[in-house]
């Protein structure tokens, strides 16, 4: 399991878990629901279209890209599908 933040242009993966931030309040809850609302979910296979390693990350969910932050990616963990 790896931080899809980390993954490079072509490859895919499935997403394994989507950690919550750490602390008070519920930054961690929103930050949860704002990935699920943009369709990234436990199960779901992803491929990256873009990490420059500066900037957004865009990935495609199906026929869908979106474009997310390296933050939330770093919260994203991930397992590699040859």
């Amino acid at each position: 399991m790896l931080p899809l933040g980390i993954l490079s242009k072509g490859e895919c993966a499935e997403i394994v878990e989507i950690k919550r931030e750490k602390g008070y309040g519920h930054e961690g809850k929103n930050q949860l629901c704002h990935a699920e609302d943009m369709g990234l979910r436990v199960g779901k296979i992803i491929e990256i279209l873009n990490n420059e390693g500066r900037g957004p990350i865009l990935l495609k969910i199906g026929e869908v890209r979106i474009a997310i932050g390296r933050g939330i990616a770093m919260k994203i963990m991930v397992r590699r599908i040859d």
